[in-house]
């Protein structure tokens, strides 16, 4: 099993909400991830996509990377969102797929502040549906 299921298969055990959304990782390095989850369980009563579908798959995608981040440092600090603001900007109407990267500077200072201070820091944007249909900026806090 390679990261990606690895780490889906963690997800999907501890919050059943994702496979009910049927969440996807499709893509995982050590700077980006790319998941997928489709409309249909996802839609709302428009035809489109589910608000809080798309909210929370953008959670669990920032949430996947910065926890391959983690798994990459063998660290078993805790994970926790410490703040997300979405702006929906238009109709996601197909498969919810979000994007997400960070910078090796991004990855640097997580990691320092982890290994030096006992808490790391990292804020990401989610970029949903194939047109950034929202945008997700979410701040992750780790703590050994």
């Amino acid at each position: 099993m390679d990261a990606a299921e690895s780490l889906e298969t963690r997800i999907r055990q501890h919050i059943p909400l994702s496979a009910a959304m049927d969440f996807r990782i499709r893509e995982l390095a050590a700077e980006s991830i790319r998941v997928v989850a489709p409309l249909e369980p996802n839609v709302n009563i428009h035809g489109t996509g589910f608000a809080g579908s798309i909210y929370s798959v953008g959670i669990l995608t920032g949430w996947a990377l910065a926890t391959h981040m983690l798994d990459a440092i063998d660290s078993e600090a805790q994970l926790v969102v410490a703040r997300a603001e979405i702006r929906y900007r238009s109709p996601v109407v197909g498969p919810l797929e979000c994007r997400c990267a960070a910078s090796d500077a991004q990855r640097r200072d997580f990691v320092t502040g982890l290994n030096e201070h006992g808490k790391g820091v990292i804020d990401l944007e989610v970029r949903i549906g194939d047109k950034a249909n929202a945008i997700l900026k979410v701040r992750f806090g780790a703590i050994a």
